[in-house]
């Protein structure tokens, strides 16, 4: 008789899945960084998060098969070629594992309130511990280096107020309030994801096989520009700093070190996280114009994840995630 250890329900099939292949890339992208990495600190981080995607890997492989559910394809090590020539610069790495973390903290903790069997409850609690210790790890290996830009120091407050014009709101007409605090943390977190996506993409451009491959990565480059410069000089009209381009960091070798397929899905997975941050960014913000501005990013990133799904489909790409049983289709085979 099935226990139910043998049963996932949708949220934890889903979640789960989503992070095996998630992890399986990772593994990937992680093994062929720590082939070319000179950094103690760095190298040491990069293998701490590698060591936590194989982790991962072998624990949702064990729950799967528990479950009789078929263990995904993901990305193995015909996605990656290890003998490849340095693609990026050491301090770029610490830079995408910021990203690594930021992704995986946004799939964990979403993760926690959906799953309702305890010891995978128990694994993404863990996850997201041993992420956000990456990400703390990282931060602090970026701030010593001073290969950043921090959001600005605002002066505090003279006292406690309340708004009492609609025009907190308005952008418009008349005098435009200043960003404040929460704005300006989003702006920054954003532009820091597009400044390491366009640099990331950039590598990809260059040693990509396919020209339609190339040409759909060439335009998510594009993309990236364009919302660097929208919130850019939404910080910069306020006479703020902002994060500036890494793409210095990508070396001009044209040999791929990743598959075709692994770059389309990895731009796939970074974009998606973009709409996600972009929600979160309009959904704390209080000016109709920086509303606005989300919503035209939401829209643009989007189409481009979709033309990324269409373009996967037509290479045969695509892994069939887990779904609901298609009822039409039952009573038709009748």
């Amino acid at each position: 008789m099935k226990t139910d250890q043998s049963h996932l329900t949708a949220a934890e099939m889903g979640k789960l899945w989503a992070t095996y292949v998630g992890n399986t890339m990772g593994k990937c992208v992680l093994g062929y960084f720590l082939q070319h990495v000179d950094d103690k600190e760095i190298k040491e981080n990069l293998q701490y998060a590698l060591g936590l995607c194989k982790e991962y890997i072998q624990t949702i492989e064990a729950i799967f098969k528990q479950a009789d559910f078929p263990i995904p394809v993901g990305f193995t090590d015909d996605d990656v070629n290890l003998e490849a020539p340095r693609l990026y610069e050491d301090d770029f790495y610490l830079h995408y594992l910021q990203y690594l973390g930021k992704a995986g903290v946004s799939i964990y903790s979403v993760a926690i309130p959906l799953v309702t069997r305890k010891d995978i409850r128990d694994f993404f609690v863990k996850a997201l511990q041993d992420t956000s210790k990456l990400m703390v790890n990282v931060t602090e290996a970026i701030l010593s280096r001073n290969t950043s830009v921090n959001p600005p120091v605002l002066p505090p407050p003279q006292g406690v107020d309340f708004i009492t014009k609609q025009s907190f709101l308005n952008v418009f007409f008349g005098k435009v309030r200043p960003l404040q605090g929460l704005e300006i943390a989003h702006f920054f977190g954003n532009l820091n994801n597009d400044i390491t996506s366009k640099a990331i993409i950039t590598g990809f451009v260059q040693v990509a096989r396919s020209e339609k491959v190339r040409q759909y990565l060439e335009r998510g480059k594009r993309l990236n520009q364009k919302h660097i410069d929208l919130m850019s000089d939404k910080l910069s009209k306020d006479g703020l700093p902002f994060p500036q381009s890494i793409d210095h960091l990508v070396r001009p070798s044209t040999e791929p070190p990743f598959s075709d397929k692994l770059m389309v899905y990895h731009k796939i997975d970074m974009f998606s996280m973009k709409i996600r941050e972009y929600a979160n960014g309009a959904s704390l913000n209080g000016r109709k114009d920086i509303g606005v501005l989300y919503a035209k990013c939401q829209l643009d990133v989007s189409l481009y994840v979709e033309d990324g799904a269409n373009l996967m489909i037509d290479q045969g790409w695509l892994e069939q995630p887990p779904e609901a049983i298609d009822r039409e289709e039952l009573h038709a085979g009748h």
